[in-house]
C-alpha cells in the first residue's frame, strides 16, 4: 500500500511538474531603422554652382563633429558636394546658387550643435584658393 502511495504521489508530481512549464515564446519586435543611404536628388545640370568655403569653430573631434557637419551639410538640397576638416578647421561646400545661399549652409552647420560657430565665410574660385571673390563676416 505504501508502494502505491509513492507511485502515485510520483505520477501526480510528474504530472504537475510537466503540465506546469511556462515556456515562455520570444517576443519579436520590428524596428524601423534609419539608413544614410538615403537617394539624393539629382543634381541640376545646367545650374550655375558656387564654390564656399569658411571656417567652423568649436568642433572638439573628426568622427563626431566633421563627419556630423559634413553630413548635415551633403545632404542640403542643391549641395553638391561637402567636405569638413577637422584638423584645418576648414569647411568646403560646391552648392547650386539658385537653392542655397552662404547663409543657409552656415545656418546649418550652427543649428547641428550650439558650439559651433562659422566664420570666414566666402565663395572661392577653388577649394584652398586664397583668391576670393566674395567674403562674408
Amino acid at each position: 500500500m505504501i508502494t502505491l502511495k509513492h507511485i502515485l504521489a510520483i505520477a501526480v508530481l510528474a504530472i504537475t511538474i510537466v503540465a506546469c512549464k511556462n515556456e515562455t515564446q520570444p517576443e519579436v519586435k520590428t524596428v524601423e531603422v534609419s539608413t544614410d543611404n538615403e537617394v539624393k536628388p539629382t543634381l541640376d545640370a545646367n545650374a550655375t554652382y558656387a564654390k564656399a568655403q569658411f571656417t567652423i569653430k568649436g568642433m572638439t573631434c573628426a568622427v563626431g563633429c566633421a563627419k556630423t557637419i559634413e553630413k548635415k551639410l551633403a545632404k542640403m538640397e542643391g549641395v553638391k558636394s561637402a567636405k569638413v576638416d577637422f584638423s584645418k578647421e576648414l569647411a568646403m561646400v560646391e552648392y547650386d546658387q539658385a537653392k542655397v545661399k552662404t547663409s543657409d549652409l552656415a545656418t546649418t552647420v550652427t543649428k547641428t550643435a550650439a558650439t559651433y560657430a562659422v566664420e570666414n565665410m566666402k565663395t572661392v574660385d577653388a577649394f584652398g584658393d586664397t583668391n576670393t571673390t566674395t567674403e562674408q563676416k
